[in-house]
């Protein structure tokens, strides 16, 4: 086994070790990236992109009964337990809202915006609560890649919807319609301001996980993985989540809930103050620490008190 630093969220399932025999049992195409390392302790090669796809799949078999999983190559390959943790989360952001009860499962929709190709947020959304998503990307071969997932996982597949954004400037513009209702909308924006910004941050994890090793003629490669908006966006982040707080307001009396990673904790002063002066009736940064790692997510709705109940009334 490998310990893993673990402060997760205390319903996040993931917590202490990962149990590599297990994992190898439910997906054996992990086995030849296993490793015995000198304290006598298995791992596997985290700066190794094709590893980390592999454990995401054990995972995703073994505990969430999700076979086929799988993404192209050089697309995002998000870690599992941090994901997990935001799903949790909000659903304690829910419990807040309704006298800390989750609301029927059957009737509460989840919108993510920039799903990916991994479609991580409403599979695990699904696995753990049950809840309705719709998965929204500006990229069509990721929401393929989705679909793909889904063709094998029918009880999945029937909870979660799948949307192209049509617009490259668009985050909710072109994604919401008239008839949607949705109970919480979620995101991981891009974090960067540029394809370079994006490629000496690939840089810095490469040292951090002592690849200083390999030959000077090898190029870093990002473990994790990303393309394109995955990892970068005119302005970055801050300029990501602006234009987000903005088109919010456009369908206030469409969504309880918005909400929005926020990665870097100097952004938190602008964005707080962006929401106070579209005037939001409430907004709460939700802490998340994850080991040496503190990450936060940003909530904030439009519904008047009166208008929450009626909400609740209607739909939880």
């Amino acid at each position: 086994m490998s310990i893993k630093k673990s402060l997760f969220h205390p319903h996040n399932r993931h917590q202490g070790q990962y149990d590599f025999d297990r994992l190898c049992q439910h997906s054996p195409t992990l086995l030849p990236f296993i490793h015995v390392d000198d304290q006598q302790q298995h791992r596997i090669d985290f700066a190794d992109p094709l590893a980390v796809k592999a454990l995401n799949a054990a995972i995703l078999k073994a505990d969430y009964g999700i076979d086929g999983w799988d993404i192209p190559a050089g697309q995002l390959c998000p870690p599992i337990p941090g994901r997990a943790d935001y799903i949790h989360y909000l659903a304690d952001v829910l419990r807040q809202s309704h006298q800390g009860k989750l609301p029927k499962k059957q009737h509460l929709t989840v919108l993510d915006i920039g799903t990916g190709a991994s479609g991580i947020y409403p599979l695990l959304g699904v696995a753990e609560y049950g809840w309705r998503f719709v998965a929204a990307d500006i990229n069509p071969t990721s929401l393929e890649n989705v679909e793909h997932i889904l063709a094998r996982n029918n009880t999945y597949a029937r909870q979660i919807s799948l949307r192209l954004q049509p617009h490259a400037n668009a985050i909710f513009d072109g994604i919401i319609n008239d008839d949607d209702w949705f109970d919480l909308t979620m995101c991981n924006p891009p974090f960067h301001g540029s394809l370079a910004e994006a490629q000496e941050g690939t840089r810095r994890k490469w040292t951090n996980l002592n690849k200083e090793a390999h030959a000077e003629s090898a190029a870093p490669v990002l473990n994790f993985g990303g393309q394109d908006a995955e990892l970068w966006c005119p302005g970055g982040e801050l300029a990501f989540i602006e234009r987000m707080i903005k088109e919010s307001a456009k369908y206030a009396s469409r969504c309880f809930w918005f909400t929005c990673l926020v990665s870097k904790s100097a952004n938190l002063p602008v964005l707080k103050t962006r929401l106070k002066n579209i005037g939001v009736q409430d907004q709460r940064e939700i802490a998340m620490a994850q080991g040496n790692k503190q990450s936060r997510f940003l909530a904030w709705t439009f519904l008047t008190p009166t208008q929450q109940a009626g909400w609740r009334k209607l739909r939880w």
